[in-house]
């Protein structure tokens, strides 16, 4: 009982310990391939938020590390995001100057409370979010989520200085109306990246693709500078470990970030748990969504404490991860490890890096995240299911990413609603008898359409054949008891035949013996 106990609060000693030298060492190479693409995304995601350029390392450290301890995902990596940092900047800069330590200081207390929010909602099981996430959701988001962040590389790819857009839409207008500014050097660069890399995916899938195609290309810019010399770089920077820092508690400040933190806490989990959900479906893992919602908490929290600002699942840095072939949740924290290496020891490195030729290894990632296969099966299985994928697909190409995954869960749960607002029902008569055999549950999206079907009978006797109903809500029974008392009235009767004991039990309570509905076993 207490090893039980010690995988629910230590979740990693499930599997921390099945690791050999051989997965370990694996994992070691994904982690660096991962720290290379989280330090300049990490930093860039910092200055959209408004942050000095080191807090964006000091995000991918710490935070990453106790996500990965603690969640349940094998690829999930965690660390700053786009869309959180665009939040951060708009919930936090009418309060503070931006970069000023006064700004620093709500931006961290911020993201302290939006993981306390979210631990909360993981002990109280919240984690049942993913289940509305449906796998055509899955499916739709993934591959417009590719194509939003392929289409937010092309900038880097045809060497335009351009800043960060907001959608998909407005990205591509974006470059089309810089076309005229392309440098091809840098279109040669990126694209050269790219034909080396899907040559290596496709003879030597398992080596480190990402990492191999950089270093060359970094060295084409280093022995070819007549050619590649003026080609952005990673911009140089200082690194550190992240500091401690200490949060004020002040109550009437904690009140005023509340409904900011709140917000952006949602979004972070709705990104981590998309994503996580997407990643599992390929893996064929199992994953437990209230330990990721945990985790979530705890990791923004302990984060927040160590010069963190809020993160969540990043949806590229997890696709290399699940592309590269990680073995466990060690790939992310030696990542961060990395990262943290990287910060006080290899700064000048980094700065190497053409942005081309990052941008190209970011464009191999999103190919990768299609699910081609999973896209065709849904079109032959349901019509309605890949009409709900194509509206996330679309959502997430004109709308903003977090917007588009609620888009697209609240499409599921019309076509949900829309089938179960009509159980099946099958009706036949036997001499003065009109019976009914109804599947599926009398609930309040259900009962306006059993309820028509119960006014078109004619038979003295109507029976309703109750076997299958699973459950009844208020709504049901107060339309059945509606029915039952006009059938009465014209000296008919209503009978439920063969119902479940709950469902009696449920449609007693309304009147008592007074029930003017007949029960037959």
């Amino acid at each position: 009982m207490g090893w039980l106990n010690r995988h629910k609060f230590l979740p990693f000693l499930a599997w921390l310990p099945r690791q050999t030298r051989a997965t370990v060492g694996r994992d070691a190479i994904v982690g660096l391939s991962g720290a290379i693409l989280a330090l300049p995304q990490s930093i860039a995601y910092a200055l959209i938020a408004g942050l000095p350029a080191e807090y964006g390392l000091y995000a991918a450290i710490v935070p990453v590390m106790i996500a990965c301890l603690w969640g349940s995902s094998w690829h999930l990596i965690c660390g700053p995001t786009a869309a959180i940092s665009v939040v951060l900047y708009a919930s936090i800069s009418p309060l503070a100057v931006p970069a000023s330590q006064d700004y620093i200081t709500l931006i961290l207390l911020l993201t302290f409370i939006a993981g306390l929010f979210q631990l909360l909602l993981g002990m109280v099981r919240f984690g049942a979010l993913v289940n509305f996430v449906s796998h055509s959701v899955v499916l739709g988001f993934t591959l417009g989520a590719a194509v939003v962040i392929a289409l937010g590389q092309m900038p880097n790819l045809i060497g335009i200085d351009l800043p960060s857009q907001t959608t998909a839409l407005k990205s591509l207008i974006a470059v089309l109306e810089h076309r005229g500014e392309l440098d091809t050097p840098s279109l040669i660069l990126g694209l050269l990246t790219l034909v080396l890399g899907i040559v290596l995916k496709l003879l030597v899938p398992r080596w480190p693709t990402l990492l191999i195609t950089l270093i060359a290309s970094s060295l084409l810019v280093w022995l070819w500078p007549a050619m590649f010399g003026h080609v952005r770089v990673v911009s140089a920077f200082v690194g550190h470990l992240p500091p401690l820092s200490p949060l004020p508690l002040d109550p009437e400040l904690i009140l005023k970030l509340l409904p900011s933190a709140v917000a952006v806490g949602m979004l972070g989990l709705v990104n981590s748990l998309s994503i996580s959900r997407s990643l599992s479906t390929r893996s064929q893992q199992l994953i437990d969504a209230n330990q990721e919602v945990r985790a979530q908490g705890l990791s923004n929290m302990g984060g927040s404490l160590f010069s963190g600002f809020l993160s969540a699942g990043s949806f590229t840095r997890s696709a290399l991860s699940f592309e590269a072939g990680a073995n466990s949740p060690l790939a992310g924290i030696f990542s961060a490890l990395w990262v943290a290496l990287f910060a006080v020891a290899g700064a000048s490195l980094i700065a190497h890096i053409p942005i081309p030729a990052m941008a190209a290894s970011i464009l191999l990632i999103c190919w990768g995240l299609v699910d081609r296969r999973g896209i065709r099966a849904l079109y032959r299985v349901s019509r309605s299911e890949f009409l709900v994928m194509a509206l996330t697909c679309v959502a997430t190409l004109l709308l903003e990413l977090q917007t588009a995954i609620y888009a697209g869960v609240l499409a599921s749960l019309f076509f949900y609603l829309k089938r179960t607002s009509q159980p099946v029902v099958q009706q036949w008569r036997d001499g003065d008898e009109d019976i009914m055999r109804v599947g599926g549950s009398i609930f309040f999206g259900a009962s306006h359409y059993l309820q028509t079907r119960l006014q078109r009978t004619e038979g003295k006797h109507v029976v309703i054949e109750a076997q299958h109903i699973n459950f009844i809500d208020y709504s049901g029974v107060e339309m059945l008891h509606q029915e039952a008392r006009r059938l009465r009235d014209q000296g008919r009767t209503l009978t439920l035949r063969r119902a479940r004991p709950q469902v009696i039990e449920e449609l007693r309570k309304l009147e008592g013996e007074k029930c003017p509905i007949r029960f037959e076993d």
